[in-house]
């Protein structure tokens, strides 16, 4: 079993594939990527959380945005940002640091399974640990970008939460948030990893190995933003579940789909959540990828040699 891979293009690497030391730059920069970018398009994520709760008084984003403004100013739109930045860091650096480890365990245990099989497993196994993380995080920054006079941040935010409703408050919501993330991260993840292999054998036609850091990176861009595009559209009825619930406008998933509408729950707010994780996912992989690379590391993408020539002999 190959334990370790020369970097591309004559570098040389800090770090052992697969090593503990891996798993850790791995998960910090799943972390780096995924904070940075979530706590940019703030303003975005504050208008559309505003958009799910108050679909009628927020009904389209350039009246969404002055309504904010008019109302609240400015500041508004930078409202939770300390949820963002923490809260997305914490789960970035689990989902992406075990969906390595997972990836490898999972391609060594189930050799003779499809490909597909092992992105779709890694990824939901990762994703649950993260969004565990993830949870009161969310809870706290959803009342305080809905609710101004709830908090101010995470800092008081946090102590008022569990005063209120103690941990069971943190966690209301991570049923939904499993079924948001979940179905995103097995899509995205797969389509990735997907959408690079096709990249390389039809458009590029070359193998990654054979290909310039700078292409290579170029290849993760156009990858992640395909894959954003597709989760986004698949997550989106149980992100409008998760805002329901966190705001208090259902006390269950059932009455939170009932308020909702099934139409409603595929279409609104999916415009600003495509404009919003298209860019952020597209960014988090060009991040994630690019530290990789400075480490001397091959960019993401497909299983090890053993379990392509796996599915060669398969």
């Amino acid at each position: 079993m190959e334990e370790m891979r020369g970097a591309r293009q004559g570098g040389s690497s800090l770090v052992k594939e697969f090593s503990p030391a891996y798993y850790g730059l791995c998960a910090v920069g799943g972390m780096i990527s995924a904070g940075t970018t979530h706590l940019a398009i703030t303003p975005l994520d504050v208008l559309k959380v505003n958009m799910q709760a108050n679909p009628i008084k927020y009904n389209s984003i350039l009246s969404g945005f002055s309504t904010l403004l008019k109302e609240q100013g400015p500041s508004s739109l930078w409202r939770g940002w300390s949820g963002k930045l923490f809260g997305y860091g914490v789960q970035g650096g689990c989902k992406f640091g075990l969906y390595e480890y997972f990836k490898r365990l999972y391609s060594d245990v189930l050799m003779d399974q499809n490909r597909n099989f092992v992105f779709f497993l890694s990824s939901a196994s990762a994703q649950v640990f993260a969004d565990v993380a993830l949870c009161p995080f969310e809870a706290v920054k959803v009342r305080v970008q809905t609710q101004p006079t709830f908090a101010n941040g995470l800092a008081d935010g946090f102590p008022k939460l569990y005063k209120a409703e103690g941990l069971t408050g943190f966690y209301r919501g991570l049923v939904p948030l499993w079924g948001r993330n979940l179905p995103f991260s097995m899509v995205m993840f797969t389509t990735f990893e997907q959408s690079v292999d096709l990249i390389y054998r039809n458009i590029i036609q070359r193998r990654k190995e054979d290909c310039s850091r700078s292409q290579q990176l170029g290849v993760t861009c156009l990858a992640g933003y395909v894959a954003g595009a597709v989760g986004t559209v698949i997550s989106n009825p149980a992100d409008n579940v998760v805002t329901s619930l966190y705001n208090k406008k259902a006390e269950n998933v059932l009455q939170a789909v009932k308020n909702i509408g099934l139409a409603n729950l595929f279409t609104r707010s999916l415009p600003i959540r495509i404009a919003i994780v298209g860019p952020v996912v597209t960014l988090q992989w060009f991040f994630y990828d690019t530290i990789k690379v400075s480490s001397g590391l091959p960019t993401t993408g497909g299983l090890g040699r053993h379990q392509e020539a796996t599915d060669l002999l398969a």
